[in-house]
């Protein structure tokens, strides 16, 4: 599968190469991509997608369950863009990555972490470094706590649009596989199973801010939100594997669908 995402047959599907030590190095996926890829094995924290297959050029991503492939997609590349906050998030979170040692564990050493601001030219108060780096490792929760921290001290980030409410979107899932039943004139005949799925993102900022909110947020006149479904207020949640695929590209999110749900397998 990932040589025929990326073009290079490589094992894992993080972002860029993992260094072992000892002279053992893991190849994951060495560069942005076409079509993207999300997997259920990562809800399940057996594996870890890299920025480079979640984000791809267009949207489109193969979705890959313990049996086969089926095919996630929308029809707006709208679904893809992300606040100042969030691209700020993904661009610390893939230096970061890019040192962690553990195999997508979250920590770091304190040597790397001196290397991560070097890379993106972050001047950060000794006392806070030290505190990081008081113990033989640095987690990622307490860094990136850090940097919001600093940020806030400059003025904070802006909400570029709208980072404060929910976002909602269309996604459309193909399984070639599995069979819906329709009726064509007066014959039944078994059709591959789409399904529009209505997505939608809670704000994406602390855990505290996202319950304070209590996803009430509502959409708002910016082109960049997505409101192709034309829902105005959250429907109740629903659930299948899919929806955990989803929540690895799209955190927190909640999703809704008429008929049947749309099955991975």
């Amino acid at each position: 599968m990932n040589l025929l995402l990326c073009g290079h047959a490589v094992p894992n599907v993080f972002d860029g190469n993992l260094d072992m030590g000892g002279g053992m190095c893991l190849k994951g996926i060495p560069t942005s991509v076409e079509v993207g890829f999300l997997t259920l094995l990562e809800s399940l924290n057996l594996c870890k997608v890299g920025r480079y297959l979640k984000c791809p050029r267009w949207p489109i991503w193969v979705i890959g369950s313990e049996s086969h492939y089926s095919i996630l997609f929308a029809f707006t590349t709208t679904v893809q863009e992300e606040s100042e906050f969030d691209d700020r998030e993904s661009c610390v979170r893939q230096a970061f990555d890019a040192q962690d040692q553990s195999g997508g564990g979250g920590f770091i050493s304190p040597e790397a972490l001196q290397q991560i601001l070097v890379d993106l030219n972050i001047e950060m108060n000794q006392d806070v470094l030290n505190t990081l780096c008081s113990s033989d490792i640095v987690v990622w929760n307490d860094f990136w706590q850090a940097l919001l921290e600093l940020d806030k001290s400059k003025g904070g980030l802006k909400d570029s649009y709208n980072t404060l409410r929910i976002r909602q979107f269309d996604l459309y899932h193909f399984n070639g596989i599995a069979k819906t039943v329709a009726t064509v004139g007066d014959v039944s005949q078994q059709q591959p199973h789409l399904t529009r799925i209505k997505v939608s993102v809670p704000p994406k900022w602390t855990p505290d801010t996202v319950l304070a909110e209590g996803f009430k947020g509502s959409l708002g006149d910016s082109p960049h939100e997505a409101s192709d479904s034309g829902i105005s207020n959250p429907e109740p949640a629903q659930h299948a594997p899919l929806v955990d695929c989803i929540r690895t590209r799209w955190q927190c999110a909640t999703c809704n669908w008429a008929g049947d749900a749309p099955s991975i397998v």
